[in-house]
């Protein structure tokens, strides 16, 4: 009889990601869903080789701040529900803090994002849901 095992935490990442990311229009839909939570008005979508090379989203939504654009890739980090209650008057398309996480999980990320209120931009370069280097850019207001 075979034994029961723990798995790591980056194959129990990758077995996750399955449950919100199919396939690459899973992604599509999830950081076009972000956009619009952003409160976007304007939302451009780019892909190569069906997602399978790249998918890359614009838009002129709220935009991060750095702290909160590391934040936004940490399973369960979510600004929409701080308390149980919250969970019954969600007024958004997304709630969970998954579909970043997800996604920074089993892909290469790079998320350019400007905060209305900022004078500069943001560039998290993430690789297999880590952070590997960020730095200030030059950017328009969203991500």
């Amino acid at each position: 009889m075979p034994h029961i095992q723990l798995l790591d935490d980056d194959l129990i990442n990758k077995i996750a990601a399955g449950e919100v990311i199919e396939r690459p229009s899973s992604v599509v839909k999830e950081l076009v869903e972000n956009a619009v939570d952003a409160g976007a008005t304007r939302i451009a979508v780019h892909i190569e080789n069906c997602g399978k090379k790249l998918i890359q989203i614009t838009d002129n939504g709220h935009g991060m701040d750095e702290e909160n654009a590391k934040k936004s890739i940490i399973r369960h980090a979510t600004s929409k529900i701080h308390k149980e209650d919250d969970l019954f008057s969600i007024h958004t398309l997304g709630f969970r803090g998954e579909a970043l996480a997800t996604i920074a999980a089993v892909s290469q990320m790079s998320i350019i994002t400007k905060p209305e209120e900022g004078v500069e931009g943001f560039n998290i370069i993430v690789e297999g849901g880590l952070v590997v280097s960020s730095g200030i850019i030059a950017a328009e207001q969203g991500t």
